[in-house]
């Protein structure tokens, strides 16, 4: 058994990224770049006015009250056909061309219309509302570095650039195998007895989309051994990563690592010093990573928040460290002394502070949906009082 800091040491190692893929734009949303993003073409192509108004020339206009000829308009799109004229100026709007000669544009506020005729009542002062060629990025510059998920803000960055394709990392294609006699599909129950539905895939389904990974499959299985190396040997040939719950511990018919051993399973590790989750274990087995969580749901969740997402991170071409960002809290509720084992106490967000919930246990699933927040507790921490400060990590 290993510490919960030698685990996720052991996590990041192998958690590197998988060969990169070009998407379209439009599909890009939440992938991780594999290459920088260069722009194609500088922004602005050419010179475009900042403001509706009247493109002109400096010289015309400095002197005071003048009137100048309107020669025509120029449209975002499609600019005004010609050069400007010395004493004219021409009609102009946000992000239309400027005509050659004009190096100013004055804003339609302070430009009195008369009809062919433009009255500028004084010389303009101030900016002279124009966006030169490339003042935003010029041809070949990066936008965005490789290695930085694509946001909002960076696909329009990326549009911009006039890029229809992306290089990004692939997605990590993760299969999910839940184990157990006593479970049933959501909705498909008997009705009563020992069977109960099988609720943790459909939160680990959504743990690994949340960091950027895509399910592939989910598959519920009972307690049978060459049923489960089956299942096992399908998932290995679909999938980057495998994820089983259940059959962790040293029961009778706990097969989750018994069933990846025909296919030469390398653990890790296979216990780690925490609590709740004891039992996960990560290894390789067929060339493919495997990581077995516990059957009960909060155990199974606390766990993957742990473990799985920094690997699906790191899979998917992000910093495994970016989810396993801890922070400072204050307590909203006082907390017992630690064990010996690591403890990682499921809490709310409060405007007081963190608040551990009362529910602990690890079969839990009416607690489990009320935290979004794990508190960490060392070994041997002394009792925490309301105020006191903890790490927290986000749930």
């Amino acid at each position: 058994m290993i510490s919960f800091d030698d685990a996720t040491a052991l996590v990041a190692g192998l958690a590197r990224a998988l060969p990169s893929e070009r998407v379209r734009l439009d599909q890009a949303d939440g992938r991780v770049l594999a290459a920088p993003l260069l722009a194609r073409h500088a922004s602005p192509a050419a010179a475009v006015s900042a403001m509706d108004g009247y493109a002109v020339r400096e010289a015309d206009v400095s002197l005071g009250a003048v009137r100048l000829p309107v020669m025509g308009t120029a449209f975002a799109g499609r600019g005004f056909d010609g050069p400007l004229a010395p004493g004219a100026c021409v009609r102009i709007f946000t992000g239309a061309p400027v005509p050659a000669g004009a190096d100013r544009v004055v804003m339609q506020e302070a430009v009195g219309d008369e009809g062919e005729l433009a009255f500028f009542p004084q010389a303009p002062c101030g900016g002279r509302h124009l966006r030169a060629v490339g003042c935003d990025f010029q041809a070949g510059d990066q936008l965005v570095a490789a290695g930085l998920r694509l946001t909002p803000q960076r696909l329009v960055a990326a549009a911009a650039a006039d890029l229809a394709e992306l290089e990004v990392v692939a997605r990590p294609r993760v299969m999910i195998l839940s184990t157990g006699d006593e479970l049933h599909e959501p909705g498909h129950g008997p009705g009563g007895g020992a069977s109960i539905p099988e609720s943790v895939s459909f939160g680990l389904a959504a743990l690994v989309r949340a960091w950027g990974g895509e399910v592939i499959g989910r598959r519920r299985t009972g307690d049978d051994l060459s049923v489960l190396q089956a299942a096992a040997g399908e998932a290995l040939r679909a999938a980057d990563l495998v994820v089983v719950t259940g059959g962790a511990s040293v029961g009778q018919r706990d097969y989750a690592k018994a069933m990846f051993t025909p296919f030469g399973l390398d653990c890790a590790f296979a216990k780690v010093a925490i609590k709740p989750g004891k039992p996960v274990w990560l290894g390789r087995a067929g060339g493919r990573l495997v990581v077995g969580l516990p059957g009960n749901p909060t155990a199974a969740l606390v766990t993957a928040r742990l473990l799985l997402a920094p690997l699906i991170a790191g899979l998917g071409g992000q910093d495994p460290n970016r989810a396993l960002a801890w922070r400072e809290a204050p307590l909203a509720l006082a907390l017992a002394a630690c064990g010996d084992r690591e403890t990682f106490v499921r809490a709310r967000n409060t405007p007081a502070g963190v608040a551990p919930l009362p529910d602990q246990d690890s079969s839990s699933q009416k607690a489990l949906a009320l935290a979004d927040a794990l508190i960490r507790r060392r070994p041997g921490d002394p009792a925490a009082a309301i105020g006191d400060r903890v790490e927290v990590l986000d749930f």
